[in-house]
């Protein structure tokens, strides 16, 4: 563990009783984040947020054996932010047959996967009787998989066309397999910034009500931030104490993934998206806001495998996966590679002197 006194010593002016409300079990306002994010350097504050995370964690990182599949580019809500959705008559516009599905999900199998990721647009035209057949076929070919599928947008957008309430739906889905939902599509809570970069998509309040539904019936989730575009540090805190509210409710996510913006391909092409110091603020304030989340990620597919090593010691505690094959984010001009190995993660973790442990999609350990 961190020198604490040493580490309160070392507070910026004005900043020591907030690392002692941290360090203490103390939950920040949303004022108290701000002055955080606007006095303290970065240095200073990565060290406090790797206090937490050591609190909580210790060495430990957090790694899983897993594989996405995107079923659908096509997608009616065109957010400016994205590049990988596609319009139905577009000419590399695609959705798998539920044969592609099972071969993914079978090579899943054989690589040892514990997690299937399935996600995809908000497809204008898909029966229900695909979302169910797909994590019907999924389970049967990789029955040692959990299924984490479908955002809570493609929940929402789907439960409003079928005119199903969401508790339906989700009871639904998790009969034919279901496990898990992802946290995808959160992007940043504020109704100024979504009218600007996603202003077809559910709405915050629409996002959140699908993770409380899914909730209550015992199915966990994940959340995320996709931060670096039209945001501000305010906005962007305001929802983490959203989420944190959330969370406070039900008591089921299970992680935070911090999205970092890429911008390339995108109708926001015209901005710089993210630094690598945004990156580790956003992460190291993740951990210090949200003292109800059990982990806060450094997705290397958006930080690039190089500076999730050094998100390991800003707060966050898991690399993610082995992915397989990330189309959204690569769509977009992410420069990282599609997927890893095993031994890519846990070298990677190892170099951070780390202890890298393998887990599900559940965070319980795994041997390695």
């Amino acid at each position: 563990m961190p020198d604490l006194d040493a580490l309160l010593n070392a507070a910026p002016s004005g900043l020591r009783p907030l690392g002692e409300k941290v360090l203490g079990g103390g939950r920040l306002s949303l004022s108290e984040g701000l002055a955080l994010a606007r006095d303290a350097n970065l240095h200073w504050l990565g060290r406090l947020a790797n206090a937490v995370r050591e609190q909580r964690h210790g060495d430990l990182a957090y790694f899983v054996n897993n594989r996405h599949i995107n079923y659908t580019n096509v997608c009616v809500a065109r957010c400016p932010l994205c590049a990988f959705w596609r319009a139905p008559e577009a000419a590399d516009a695609y959705t798998l047959d539920l044969q592609e599905t099972e071969r993914l999900a079978r090579a899943a199998a054989r690589a040892g996967a514990v997690e299937i990721h399935i996600v995809g647009g908000l497809h204008p035209d898909l029966p229900l009787s695909y979302y169910m057949e797909t994590l019907a076929v999924a389970r049967q070919a990789a029955p040692g998989a959990a299924l984490k599928a479908f955002s809570a947008v493609e929940i929402a957008h789907l439960a409003k066309r079928e005119q199903l309430a969401l508790e339906e739906l989700l009871g639904r889905m998790k009969r034919a397999g279901l496990g898990m939902l992802p946290g995808g599509g959160a992007e940043i809570f504020s109704p100024r910034v979504r009218r600007l970069v996603c202003p077809n998509k559910p709405d915050a309040d629409a996002y959140l009500a699908v993770h409380r539904a899914a909730h209550s019936l015992a199915i966990p989730t994940n959340a995320t931030i996709l931060y670096g575009h039209v945001e501000t540090l305010e906005e962007r805190l305001e929802h983490l104490v959203r989420l944190r509210e959330a969370q406070d409710e039900t008591g089921g996510f299970t992680a935070l993934v911090a999205l970092a913006f890429q911008p390339e391909r995108t109708r926001l092409s015209h901005l710089p998206g993210p630094t690598g110091l945004d990156d580790l603020q956003t992460i190291a304030l993740a951990r210090l806001m949200l003292d109800n989340f059990p982990h806060v990620k450094a997705y290397w597919v958006t930080l690039g495998p190089k500076l999730a090593q050094v998100a390991l010691w800003y707060g966050a505690d898991d690399l993610d996966g082995t992915i397989g094959e990330e189309r959204v984010a690569h769509e977009a001009g992410a420069d990282s590679p599609t997927g890893l190995t095993l031994g890519d993660l846990e070298a990677l973790i190892l170099e951070a002197r780390r202890t890298p442990t393998p887990r599900d999609a559940f965070y319980r350990p795994l041997g390695s």
